[in-house]
């Protein structure tokens, strides 16, 4: 009996294996955040089934699911296709997160534990050495990793979710109508914010929050701009 629950309780502490539909839905959810499927680029479900080896009834789960996130958007009988934010979406996607991550401040400051700031400023490290090798993809994907970072201090799943959405739509924004310049100062401007964070200054990471948010926004352009046609083999392979 001891040997049969050993090897239940070994069973049951292994980490649940992740399913075929949930490693797509990365997949794709971070050709997207990283910009190597550009806004408005069609995703037919055959050439996708055929890209991972799975039935067409898997890829329109997974898009059906990445639609809920904002970041696909699907018609019937015209298919499925990486979500064009407009101007006016994209200025409201900025506004809402002025407005929650700013509010949030308070709370992660008081939350904030050592292991939680050294997580953030390996983040931060790691954003840096991508900026100073203009790896830009990755660069963009970990500035979102860094603010994801900061809303799961708070430890409210819902507020969590909610960014997670709102942070992966600014990168569909910043792929429509941004520039492909590395955004150096932003980086460091992270550096700053945990500084501050770390001393318990609520009010200055309030403000470092809402001028970085701003300043991110003023450099985007917002006027119409073409898709990209991508080769899907060259995206997830």
């Amino acid at each position: 009996m001891t040997d049969d629950k050993a090897k239940k309780n070994s069973k049951n502490s292994s980490p649940p294996a992740i399913s075929k539909d949930a490693e797509i839905y990365q997949s794709i959810y971070n050709a997207i955040v990283e910009h190597r499927l550009a806004p408005g680029s069609k995703l037919p479900e055959d050439s996708l089934a055929e890209t991972f080896g799975v039935s067409r009834t898997v890829i329109r789960k997974v898009l059906l699911n990445l639609t809920h996130g904002g970041l696909v958007t699907s018609k019937p009988n015209r298919g499925s296709r990486v979500a064009h934010p407009t101007a006016k979406e994209g200025k409201e996607v900025f506004a809402s997160r002025r407005l929650v991550e700013v509010a949030a401040i308070p709370l992660v400051i008081e939350n904030l534990s050592k292991e939680q700031l050294e997580a953030l400023k390996a983040i931060d490290r790691a954003e840096k050495s991508a900026q100073a090798s203009f790896d830009q993809h990755n660069a963009i994907k970990l500035s979102g990793q860094f603010h994801e970072a900061i809303i799961a201090v708070t430890d409210n799943k819902i507020l969590i979710e909610f960014m997670r959405n709102l942070i992966s739509q600014s990168s569909l924004i910043v792929a429509v109508y941004g520039s492909n310049q590395p955004q150096r100062s932003s980086c460091q401007g992270h550096t700053d914010l945990l500084s501050l964070m770390e001393a318990g200054e609520i009010a200055k990471s309030q403000q470092w929050m809402d001028n970085h948010l701003k300043d991110v926004e003023a450099t985007l352009e917002f006027s119409p701009e073409k898709a990209d046609v991508i080769n899907f083999s060259k995206v997830f392979f």
